[in-house]
């Protein structure tokens, strides 16, 4: 049997496969579907320091091989998070990761300094592309996103995982940019920004006109950031962004993760990591690889 076991910046995690934040809630519905105590690691509905509401609908589309959302971060503030949904996840024996956005670098670190060690990793999420016109997209530039990573090492207890997105121009000095200010590994790709129009009434599909876009359509920017980001730093990565089956996951490990996120295809198939980490763990042995963190960052590109 391979050995499944991976580490992310000193967090060790029974397996690669991450439920990524924004498609796993809490973990409460999908534990009625499957033990979530199979996976490696969960991220969390992605944070803010108060409650916010989200965007107003619609703000979720099917699109061919993938969905668009505009949700707007939706979520009850971090300190429910730790008083009502932490317990559960606790419970399961799995690695919790706690996504948090901010509207400032001092935001961003005081959402840390409130979680403290409460969870294993925190992932900053600097890259969201749908939030509503009060939003801000720290992933841009690299000083924007070495001004939040710094805010947050300044007050974080755990290690520190800064998501990335494929927005950019070029992504490999972005990534430099969130190492040198002192990130213990980085997250991508988060969704790339795109639109969807009614052609019977002439009006967007989305209430708040572009969303961001997940699922498979996304695969192969996702593998090319991966490999960039890994390549530029040295870091450790969970690589994301349409992953669907093991042979994804494998593919995704050998562009240079660590951990594998699984996201959109979640509300296609809610039993779909049972799936991927029976595949993975096929291709393994097939492949005789016996320990997976072996695949990471094993592509012999030319």
């Amino acid at each position: 049997m391979t050995d499944m076991t991976v580490s992310v910046a000193g967090v060790t995690m029974k397996n690669p496969l991450v439920a990524v934040s924004g498609s796993f809630g809490f973990g409460r519905e999908y534990d009625e579907v499957f033990d979530i105590s199979l996976l490696g690691g969960v991220s969390v509905k992605g944070l803010t320091l108060r409650p916010r509401e989200g965007n107003p609908p619609p703000r979720v589309a099917e699109t061919p091989a993938g969905c668009l959302n505009s949700v707007g971060l939706q979520n009850p503030g971090v300190e429910a998070f730790l008083r009502d949904e932490l317990p559960f996840l606790r419970s399961k024996g799995v690695a919790v990761i706690a996504n948090v956005s901010g509207g400032s670098p001092e935001e961003y670190g005081e959402m840390a300094r409130l979680i403290g060690d409460a969870v294993e990793l925190l992932e900053v999420n600097i890259s969201c592309p749908n939030l509503n016109a009060h939003g801000v997209n720290f992933a841009s530039s690299p000083e924007s996103a070495a001004a939040v990573t710094e805010a947050v090492k300044k007050t974080a207890r755990v290690p520190v995982s800064v998501k990335l997105s494929p927005n950019v121009t070029d992504i490999a000095p972005i990534a430099r940019a969130c190492q040198d200010a002192g990130a213990d590994a980085l997250s991508l790709i988060n969704t790339l920004v795109g639109m969807r129009i009614d052609t019977e009434t002439r009006r967007p599909v989305l209430r708040m006109n572009t969303g961001g876009l997940s699922g498979p359509a996304i695969f192969p920017v996702a593998v090319r950031c991966v490999w960039q980001a890994a390549a530029a730093t040295g870091l450790p990565v969970i690589g994301m962004g349409g992953v669907s089956s093991g042979l994804d996951a494998a593919e995704m490990m050998m562009a240079g993760a660590s951990a594998v996120g699984v996201g959109t295809v979640l509300f296609r198939d809610p039993y779909a990591p049972e799936r991927i980490l029976g595949d993975l763990n096929a291709w393994c042995e097939e492949h005789d690889v016996k320990r997976i963190s072996e695949l990471a960052g094993s592509v012999l590109a030319y």
